[in-house]
């Protein structure tokens, strides 16, 4: 019995130890092959059981095997599975998946020359928004800005019109957050404004966004006080498929898209293309109609394994009605409420209703086609090459009134058919209006035509960067950064309303004869001669030229980085009207230091610092006295802006939790404010132009973003930010004449010493998840709250500044959620989606100018059907 009882125990602990030997462990991360970012959630399984794991928050996993050798199946929703085989204990590395036809996703080209976050070990503050979320969430009614709105520090001001958000980062407005495209640089060239009706077409060609919050992992000397936004646009796709979308929505959206890849062949060329059309009756605001379209076309070629080039040319041409801000006497009365729109055409007596178009005295309008050609070269192991070349050429404008015959029906609707008839009373007399004369009259002061205040430019641009690595734990950057602008300033008549000319609104007193369409497409080629323009018509051209360089290490637990840019930049302003002639051409030097510390306390737990300076050149509108009439420069000469900023933080990751803080200290000084006013001198009333010199503001704050994976289908997270910005110094005001540009006095500044800044909410907070409920069938939702929104308290068009708070707009939330079911429709895939916005339709205070208040768009939604072929 004893021997039986041995041999049992000499079986038994043979086959334990046998399983033992069998037993591999395999470890590695995965990650998105095209943004380089990891994959949590995605599913390691070895082949043939049902051993598995899931990827923690950085991609990473470790699986146990069964057996000593075999292969490896790692998947995740919308990427291409991959197999790999083991033998033994093996680290896999970097696991690269790639998007799906599903997803109609691409091979990103350029890739050297676009600063994303996880190109850098040293951390940044950093969101990163998929593909899949911004195909499901954020294509159709809703505006581009709004992709990055579930992240900390930021808000988005939706103003109601199509294409009219505006973005804030840590109280930052979008002039001084950075916005790229495939490394492109956006922010305009004059006044670093990013006009999102001109991106329209994003959400649709996008690969992914990433937000990086403060200094971020930009390379380049860029506008980013508050922060970087990289939108990684589609390249050629390699896999042949496409799709067809038909998206409906609230007040009479309507948006059809269809897309094509020929996938790659056999002498490495490829193509895509995608086109859509959109038009709404409104937004949600009256009077805020719009439509446009988008095109989008793609040409790749990869020759060989060290080269790969993709061109491609996209553009967005639309035109939408503007709502400004309202009182808030109006808003409560009517919060859809536009007074810049009406009805070409009278009142029909049978019906009660007009019976014409509907037009917007304020109407946008705008066509810029962009270029770009990307060059990836490998040269070898250890380095490479990437280089984008590109252009835009910016043709539109918006519209306005001129002269001040303006016609309103009882409803305070504008009467178009009103203007008309009063402007026909007598077509062949001349009238006076104001200060200036008009052919065909009527009563005096009682004429008034609709123009446009045009903006067409010619960018070009080159970004190149060399990196390499130079050791196990040393990589380098260097590159430079050229651009070169030139933008027409210029009014033109769009609508006379029957009159027969529009005079003395010339420096030569010629009468204007031609009126010019809106249509985004003609207004490419159709514009007014220099003989045809009113009220103003000048250039300017706006050069630069920078060079940068980054150096990393990183070894073990530590890692660390520096880096630096140099740029000049020129300005030159040519008038035709006033100030004629060129004026002297003014160079400034600007320069950025960044450098950052990091370490891994253990695998789980990272604690970070960085810290930067910039000296960034003043815009355009801040060099001249001013920029519409006069080539004078304003003396003295504007100083750079100095931005001094730092931040510190952790990083936890623990199996499907992830926890990031940040603390964050700006401080943005030797800023200059400009803004108009009048005054009264010698007993008369004089328009004037204040330029606030040495500008200080103070932006502190902190953030927490959090991310839990309750099950593999199951994603729960919060964000939290908290924030100080406040003024601390006006160094002084000059004042200028708004006619000639002469200097009428300089004082000295105003002590506003800890009166808060305006821009945006200094709390905010959320709540996001998203489920699959059963196979094929997701929801998800977002809920944002906003407080701490301070009131317009300095009153920048008064040369008497308030040194108080004027109050705190209530707070508020909002909250949105969707529904998506995804099946197999025969060989291919279709997807029904609905989304709900500001499903609880509160009606809140969410900006606000000198001039009123905008509230946020009640109730919106949409839903869409996707057929994937």
């Amino acid at each position: 019995m004893r021997k039986i009882a041995q041999n049992l125990f000499f079986v038994v602990s043979f086959l334990f130890a046998t399983s033992l030997i069998a037993q591999s462990t395999i470890t590695g991360t995965v990650i998105d092959a095209d943004l380089n970012t990891p994959l949590p959630g995605a599913n390691v399984i070895e082949k043939g059981t049902s051993n598995g794991v899931s990827s923690d928050f950085d991609g990473k996993f470790t699986l146990t095997t069964k057996e000593s050798s075999g292969q490896i199946i790692i998947t995740f929703v919308g990427y291409g599975k991959i197999v790999l085989p083991f033998n033994g204990d093996t680290n896999l590395g970097e696991v690269k998946l790639s998007p799906d036809n599903s997803l109609e996703t691409i091979v990103i080209t350029g890739s050297g020359v676009i600063d994303l976050a996880s190109d850098r070990k040293t951390p940044v503050a950093v969101s990163t928004i998929n593909k899949g979320t911004i195909q499901s969430k954020s294509v159709g009614n809703v505006e581009v800005a709004e992709i990055v709105k579930n992240t900390p520090s930021v808000y988005v001001s939706g103003q109601t019109g199509f294409g009219d958000s505006q973005l804030y980062m840590r109280g930052f407005d979008q002039s001084n957050i950075a916005v790229l495209l495939n490394g492109q640089p956006v922010n305009g060239m004059e006044d670093g404004l990013v006009y999102w009706s001109n991106w329209a077409g994003i959400a649709d060609v996008a690969n992914g966004v990433q937000v990086q919050r403060g200094l971020g992992s930009s390379k380049l000397a860029i506008s980013s006080v508050g922060g970087t936004m990289n939108l990684v646009m589609k390249s050629t796709d390699r896999k042949q498929g496409g799709f067809a979308r038909f998206l409906t929505g609230n007040d009479q959206y309507y948006k059809g898209t269809v897309s094509y890849d020929t996938g790659i062949n056999d002498k490495g060329w490829s193509f895509s293309v995608l086109l859509d059309h959109w038009q709404a009756e409104n937004k949600w605001a009256d009077g805020t109609f719009g439509s446009g379209q988008t095109y989008f076309f793609s040409v790749g070629y990869k020759p060989n394994e060290n080269h790969a080039f993709n061109f491609l040319i996209t553009g967005a041409p639309q035109q939408h009605g503007q709502r400004w801000s309202q009182s808030l006497s109006t808003i409560e009365e009517d919060p859809k409420y536009n007074q810049h729109w009406g009805y070409t055409s009278g009142l029909d007596s049978a019906t009660g209703y007009y019976t014409d178009d509907v037009e917007s005295e304020r109407t946008n309008f705008y066509h810029k086609p962009v270029m770009n050609l990307n060059w990836d070269w490998t040269i070898d192991d250890a380095s490479q090459l990437s280089t984008v070349a590109y252009a835009s050429i910016g043709r539109g404008g918006g519209t306005g009134d001129r002269g001040d015959g303006r016609v309103r029906t009882d409803e305070g609707l504008m009467d178009y058919y009103g203007i008309e008839q009063q402007n026909l009373a007598d077509p062949d007399g001349i009238g006076q209006s104001g200060d200036y004369y008009i052919l065909s009259g009527g009563e005096e002061e009682g004429n008034y035509i609709r123009r446009a205040s045009m903006n067409n430019h010619q960018w070009f641009g080159l970004v190149t960067n060399y990196e390499r690595e130079l050791s196990e734990f040393v990589n380098f950057n260097v590159g430079a950064d050229f651009r070169f602008y030139k933008g027409d300033h210029f009014r033109q008549v769009i609508d006379f309303y029957g009159l027969n000319g529009w005079a003395n609104d010339r420096a030569d007193d010629i009468v204007v004869t031609d009126a010019f369409s809106i249509n985004p497409w003609s207004t490419l080629f159709d514009f007014a001669d220099e003989d045809q323009r009113i009220a103003y018509d000048y250039s300017e051209t706006i050069n630069y030229q920078g060079i940068f360089s980054q150096i990393e290490y990183s070894k073990n637990e530590f890692s660390a980085f520096f880096q630096g840019a140099l740029s000049n930049q020129s300005y030159q302003r040519e008038g035709r009207m006033y100030g004629a002639g060129k004026s002297e051409k003014l160079n400034k030097i600007g320069y950025n230091l960044k450098g950052g510390l990091s370490y891994d306390i253990t695998e789980e737990f990272t604690i970070f610092g960085n810290a930067g300076h910039y000296s960034r050149q003043p815009f355009l509108d801040n060099v001249f006295s001013n920029i519409q009439y006069s080539n004078d420069l304003v003396e003295p000469e504007v100083d750079n802006e100095d931005i001094t900023s730092f931040e510190t933080g952790f990083r936890f990751t623990k199996s499907k939790f992830r926890a990031n803080f940040d603390f964050y200290y700006t401080n943005w000084d030797n800023r200059v404010i400009l803004t108009t006013g009048s005054e009264i001198i010698n007993n008369s009333e004089v328009d004037v132009r204040y330029f606030r010199r040495g500008v200080q503001q103070e932006h502190k704050g902190i953030e927490l973003d959090l991310r839990y994976r309750v099950a593999n289908k199951v994603n729960l997270g919060a964000y939290l930010s908290s924030g100080s910005w406040v003024y601390r110094d006006i160094e002084k005001i000059d004042t200028y004449s708004d006619d000639d540009g002469s200097l009428i006095s300089t004082a000295e500044g105003e002590d506003i010493s800890g009166v808060h800044v305006t821009t945006a909410p200094q709390f905010t907070a959320g709540a996001v998840f998203d489920a699959e409920i059963i196979e094929g069938l997701r929801i998800d939702g977002n809920w944002n709250y906003y407080a701490n929104h301070y009131q317009n308290e300095i009153d920048f068009s008064d040369s008497d500044i308030e040194t108080e708070d004027a109050g705190v707009l209530p707070a508020y939330f909002l909250l949105d959620a969707g529904i998506e079911y995804g099946f197999n429709f025969g060989d291919n895939k279709l997807t029904v989606r609905a989304n709900g916005y500001n499903l609880l339709d509160k009606i809140a205070l969410q900006n606000t100018d000198v001039f009123g208040y905008y509230n946020t768009n009640g109730f919106t939604w949409n839903a869409s059907v996707k057929y994937e072929f």
